[in-house]
């Protein structure tokens, strides 16, 4: 039997030890096999402003890859100030709910899309946009969706269910 100590060594670590798989992922996030051609992952740690995290992120969505857009908003609300952190991780959360709903786990996408629009609900007041983005649209388009793939509508294409953070562009 391996050792802990064995089983750490084979696992893929980053410089300074912690876990970090090495295995390429398709668009929704899903490990491949080692060696597979997957998509290329978001560097972590990225800082953008707001306009250029509103647009790698509806990049990444419209290209079916919500997984990668849950850690362009992950980099925002970690980089940018507290009292935006329930906006980016509400989008956060919209992105991984719309990436469990099209791997099929229903139950799972309409929590968090349910959960990421819960959070964005008081920037959503008034129809007031924030950074551009029509975030009671970005809301009801959520609570749609979790309402849809809850009650056996199917599992949604994740590029063409996603979501228009913009009104226009």
């Amino acid at each position: 039997m391996d050792s802990d100590r064995d089983r750490d060594v084979r696992r893929d670590r980053d410089e300074e030890g912690r876990a970090r798989s090495a295995r390429p992922r398709d668009g929704l996030g899903r490990p491949l096999a080692y060696g597979a051609e997957g998509v290329a992952r978001q560097p972590e740690g990225v800082v953008r402003g707001p306009e250029g995290t509103v647009r790698e992120a509806q990049r990444l969505l419209d290209s079916g890859m919500p997984f990668h857009a849950h850690e362009v908003f992950e980099d925002a609300w970690k980089a940018g100030p507290a009292g935006e952190r329930d906006l980016w991780q509400g989008l956060a959360q919209l992105a991984v709910g719309l990436t469990h709903a099209a791997r099929g786990n229903a139950t799972g996408g309409a929590r968090l899309l349910r959960r990421g629009a819960g959070r964005l609900e008081e920037y959503a007041r008034g129809g007031a946009e924030v950074y551009g983005i029509d975030v009671a649209g970005v809301v009801a388009w959520a609570r749609e969706l979790a309402a849809r793939v809850e009650t056996g509508g199917g599992v949604p294409d994740a590029g063409a269910e996603a979501p228009r953070l913009r009104i226009s562009g």
